[in-house]
């Protein structure tokens, strides 16, 4: 059983979503060309809300880790199909990772997905994201192309087949 509980966003937590972003891909600062401008779109990660929704993991008031969902349709970079449902900034904060909470955060992303009746579902990531990216191989995420890098990171693009209530 999880100590910690999902829910939806809401405005008054952008600036602690924010600022959870910018924790969580601290330890990636040296991998990054331009760090600062990369830091500047991660510590935006509320106006995701604007094209996506939002949902958090919590525990006793404090957010512990936050994802975004993209339904089909929506918005999204030119290396996604637009008919794919997308998750965009999966972050757990430090000091919580290892209780399961990036995995609830993504197993909720795909239950957005089936609600809107996809079936496929994709991410974007990297080798350098070393904990999340095995993580999405194990839910059944694959490799299916390189996307532009990311101020020198390689990113790639990873889809999973949603199969209609599969226990995702």
């Amino acid at each position: 059983m999880n100590d910690f509980s999902l829910r939806e966003f809401c405005f008054q937590d952008a600036a602690r979503i924010n600022a959870l972003a910018l924790e969580a891909f601290q330890q990636y600062e040296g991998a990054y060309q331009d760090w600062p401008l990369f830091q500047s779109k991660i510590a935006n990660m509320a106006a995701l809300a604007q094209t996506g929704e939002i949902v958090l993991a919590e525990l006793d008031g404090r957010i512990l880790g936050a994802v975004a969902y993209v339904g089909p349709g929506a918005t999204k970079a030119d290396f996604f199909k637009p008919h794919w449902p997308i998750m965009r900034m999966l972050v757990v904060a430090p000091g919580a990772r290892g209780r399961g909470i990036g995995r609830a955060l993504a197993r909720a992303c795909l239950q957005r997905a089936e609600r809107d009746g996809a079936t496929e579902f994709a991410l974007h990531t990297s080798k350098i994201m070393d904990v999340a990216l095995p993580m999405y191989e194990r839910m059944g995420f694959q490799w299916v192309s390189r996307t532009p890098d990311i101020h020198g990171v390689e990113y790639g693009v990873y889809v999973k087949k949603i199969q209609k209530s599969a226990g995702i």
